[in-house]
């Protein structure tokens, strides 16, 4: 009777260690959450997120904090003296990254910039952790028409989506293969961090590579295109501009860095 006792004792105390157990698994962190959330949210190449799943990823990095990633005002890159010399440097480093999508945070010293690029066939969240910078996005107006028998113009015609300064915390941005400002650039006023998803990542082998832009007012070009669209007026024009495709900007180039913030646990509870 005593050895039944003791072993329906040490029973429950098995249990109640494994509840315990359990329930500090299932008390996930901040980016944990977001890693879970990405893994149900991106089903593969070519699939964009549904407005439910769009909501969900928002309302997770809306309510992040550069705690949540280890990082902090006072973190030691951003006082580089090398920044006072030209153009400052961006430094990124990867979180976690797969097929399906890819978590990386970008380092913005004081006036580093990050210049128009596009994102093709991407669905991207970017949250502003730290900082104050300037966003300029455009999306193209028309398709790419494939014609061999003319010459293709070196400009396209894109809308404004973006040109505005915005100061952390504010919410996620979210872009969008066709549309939400594929096509976007970041000036840094501040010292700043940016926590990017990309899903999926960019693959030149799977035809996802980075392309750059320079950027031209829709009123610099009056003949051609532009004047099919003089219907406009002058307040619709300034929502436009014209994207000419350039080579990697030479002073553009990242250097990556280890991340040494909080780590991801691909297990489920």
């Amino acid at each position: 009777m005593v050895e039944r006792r003791r072993t329906e004792g040490v029973g429950r105390v098995r249990r109640d260690i494994e509840k315990k157990k359990c329930k500090k698994m299932t008390k996930r962190s901040s980016l944990q959450r977001l890693f879970v959330a990405c893994r149900d949210v991106f089903k593969g190449l070519g699939t964009v997120p549904e407005p439910t799943d769009v909501t969900k990823l928002c309302h997770i990095l809306d309510n992040m904090r550069p705690e949540d990633v280890g990082l902090s005002k006072d973190i030691q890159f951003f006082k580089d003296k090398r920044a006072a010399k030209g153009i400052p440097k961006v430094t990124y480093a990867t979180v976690y990254k797969c097929e399906e999508f890819s978590l990386c945070i970008f380092f913005l010293p004081p006036r580093a910039v990050i210049p128009l690029h596009n994102h093709p066939g991407m669905t991207v969240f970017s949250k502003l952790l730290l900082g104050s910078m300037h966003i300029k996005s455009y999306d193209w107006v028309d398709p790419v028409v494939s014609d061999s028998s003319s010459r293709p113009s070196k400009l396209r015609l894109a809308r404004l989506k973006a040109d505005s300064v915005f100061t952390a915390p504010c919410n996620t941005s979210v872009l969008y293969p066709t549309s939400g400002g594929n096509i976007h650039a970041f000036t840094a006023i501040t010292p700043c961090a940016v926590l990017d998803v990309l899903g999926p990542p960019y693959s030149k082998e799977d035809g996802r590579d980075c392309s750059y832009y320079k950027d031209f007012p829709y009123t610099a070009f009056s003949n051609g295109e532009a004047m099919t669209r003089k219907e406009e007026d002058d307040e619709e024009e300034e929502r436009y501009g014209w994207l000419e495709e350039v080579e990697m900007p030479e002073d553009s180039k990242m250097d990556g860095i280890e991340y040494l913030g909080p780590q991801i646990t691909d297990t489920i509870c």
